[in-house]
This record gives C-alpha cells, sequence and structure tokens, in this order.
C-alpha cells in the first residue's frame, strides 16, 4: 500500500491512501483522559475509523461521553463491550496494571488491539498477550504516538542519510512535576511509577535509534539493534514507585545511552543524538507540536523545520488500514516486547 509523506499528512491529507470504503468500528476500554481527550477525537477525526462504543463502571461518565461525542453504545462494565459483536477493534487506556487482563479477553473475543503505553507490566505480560493475539488472528499494538509526527520522520531522515557519522551517543530524557494528590501514576499496585508512565518513551527513542545504527552498519533494512551488555541505574523510590530514575545503557560497537525520567522536576522532554561528524538536538521529541531540530555537522550550524502533525489520528489510521490490509502496523510487536524487556532490566539494575 503507498503511503504519502507524512508531512503532506500534517497539512491536512491522510497518512495512508484507503482501498477500501469500510470503516474499523472501535471501542474504548474505559473513558480516561487520554480517551476523551486525545483518542477518541482521533478515531472520529480519521478517514478509515468511526467510534463505536465505550464502557465504563461508572455510569457518570458514560453519559458525559454520549453527551461529548454522541457515542452510539454506552456498556456499563468492560466485559460488556469486549462482547459487543458490532465493535472491531479496542482502545485500552486502563491503568498498566489492567493491560494483559483485557489485552487477553479482547483478543479472545476477536477484537483487534491498541494498547496504551507500557504494554504490560513486564516482558512475561506482553509475551501472554502476543500469544493470545496471534493465536485468536488478531492485531496488538502499543500506542507509541510520537511515532507517527514529522518530528520522528525527520529524524529518522537525519539518521538514514548518514550526516552524524558512527553514532557514539544518545540522550534522551522525560520529566515533569506531579503536584496533584493520589495521582493513579503513584499507586503501585496500579503499575505505577516514572518508568513505566513517560520513561518508556526515552526507551523506545533509543530503541529506534540503534535499529538505525544497526542498518547502517549492516546494510540491511530489517536489520535490528543488538541488546546492550551493560545496564547502571540510579533512582529515588517513594511509597513503592520510582519517582525520579537515570540510566547509563552501554551497547556493543562503542555506543553509549543515558536515559531519564522522573516526576518530581519542571517539565523536561529533550533528545540528543551524537555521531563522529554531527549532532542532532531534538527538543519536545515526544510531542507534535511544529518547532526545529539542530543539526551541527563539522561544527557548522543548522535548523531543520519540523512541521505540525496530527499524532493521533494517524496513529489510529494506520492501525486501522493494518487491520483492513492485513498487513503489520508501522509499530511492531517485536520492538515492543523489547521495550519491555529493557524496562525489565532497567528495573532489576543497580
Amino acid at each position: 500500500m503507498a503511503q504519502m509523506n507524512i508531512a503532506s499528512a500534517a497539512r491536512g491529507g491522510s497518512i495512508w491512501r484507503m482501498t477500501t470504503t469500510r470503516k474499523i468500528r472501535w471501542g474504548s476500554l474505559g473513558y480516561a483522559k487520554i480517551a476523551w481527550e486525545h483518542l477518541i477525537p482521533a478515531i472520529q477525526r480519521s478517514a478509515n475509523s468511526e467510534f463505536h462504543a465505550v464502557a465504563s463502571r461508572d455510569k457518570s461518565k458514560l453519559d458525559e461521553c454520549r453527551a461529548k461525542f454522541k457515542t452510539p453504545n454506552l456498556h456499563l462494565g468492560y466485559d460488556e463491550l469486549v462482547r459487543d459483536p458490532e465493535v472491531d477493534a479496542v482502545y485500552i487506556p486502563l491503568p498498566n496494571s489492567q493491560h494483559r487482563e483485557w489485552a487477553l479477553k479482547a483478543a479472545e473475543r476477536g477484537k483487534h488491539i491498541l494498547c496504551e503505553k507500557p504494554i504490560a507490566m513486564n516482558a512475561a505480560e506482553c509475551r501472554d498477550m502476543m500469544a493470545v493475539a496471534k493465536a485468536n488472528g488478531v492485531l496488538l499494538m502499543e500506542a507509541f504516538m510520537y511515532r507517527y509526527t514529522d518530528r520522528t520522520r525527520k529524524v529518522l531522515e537525519v539518521l538514514r542519510s548518514g550526516t552524524l557519522g558512527d553514532i557514539t551517543f544518545i540522550s534522551s530524557s522525560f520529566r515533569y512535576l506531579i503536584s496533584r494528590p493520589n495521582p493513579v501514576r503513584l499507586k503501585p499496585e496500579l503499575g505505577g511509577g516514572a518508568l513505566y508512565d513517560v520513561g518508556c518513551y526515552p526507551v523506545n527513542f533509543t530503541g529506534m535509534v540503534m535499529d538505525e545504527v544497526a542498518r547502517l552498519k549492516t546494510g540491511k533494512p530489517d536489520a535490528v539493534a543488538p541488546a546492550p551488555e551493560s545496564i547502571s541505574v540510579r533512582r529515588i523510590d517513594e511509597d513503592g514507585v520510582d519517582m525520579n530514575l537515570s540510566a547509563i545503557v552501554k551497547y556493543p560497537g562503542g555506543v553509549l545511552a543515558s536515559l531519564n525520567c522522573g516526576f518530581t522536576g519542571h517539565l523536561r522532554l529533550f533528545s540528543e543524538i551524537a555521531g563522529t561528524r554531527g549532532v542532532l538536538e531534538v527538543p519536545v521529541p515526544f510531542f507534535d507540536n511544529p518547532g526545529n531540530l539542530a543539526l551541527t555537522v563539522n561544527r557548522e550550524a543548522r535548523e531543520i523545520a519540523v512541521e505540525k502533525s496530527d499524532r493521533y489520528r494517524h496513529e489510529v489510521e494506520d492501525f486501522a488500514d493494518a487491520i483492513l490490509s492485513k498487513r503489520e502496523p508501522q509499530l511492531k510487536m517485536s520492538e515492543t516486547l523489547r521495550n519491555m524487556e529493557m524496562l525489565d532490566r532497567l528495573y532489576a539494575a543497580k
């Protein structure tokens, strides 16, 4: 299937050239903020999807969803939604500790699954989800929406050009300050913690960069990064969750990566990729606002313009088109499993 340039899509067109007029009917397993603020509106903006149903254990949330989105079907309980025969795909914005349970139940009912990050609590849970999805012939994808932005596309273009030379250092941070009381992100029984909530983004970004390093070195378009040789971690925990975490990761071939995340400081999102000939600075790498990348090669600096993107819509359209076209989505489960294995290693490291 032909794919349009993401920059063109950001100006209003769809990324995916649809080969069918059929639309995927979505149900949301829960009415969390990310669902009503981002995913449901993205489904309604998309060219190949429609918002069909929502489930919640709170009737007031169902009423709110109906008023806001004119939702056709309301289910008081998640089981009712996964049994809805008119739902093709489900979106899971539930707390991290509930991802595996409801992904398995949805897969067993033949529903395709877009699940919020991190997809599971550990790699073993991720493997279970992958196995059940495969056994039931459904697609499963982790919702890393930043992979669908013009910013990410420009980063990949610079890496693939070889302009930076041999990559030697990667740094990526995602931190912000939690100020409101008793949030889900601070509850260990629900899968709270900075690494699960925002640290998974720098982990994913670093893996994406290292895959491109492997492809440049081998000349093979499907090459993937080797596992890290060593990991060193320092973290500050409070009440059973990590509040601030930094890691140094050493890869074969002489690449070091610095990963940082936390709940205890002012908002900071920044990534940097350094090589033997140049360095690429990436402000707000996980957002879809317009801006610039800063590229310095042989001490000559220039800016690369980044256009505003509709990251959630692009994510929905890719996943829906993958279902309709019977192909893998852009973000593959092999990469997601590697991400979970890295999270396991980071939590186990000292």
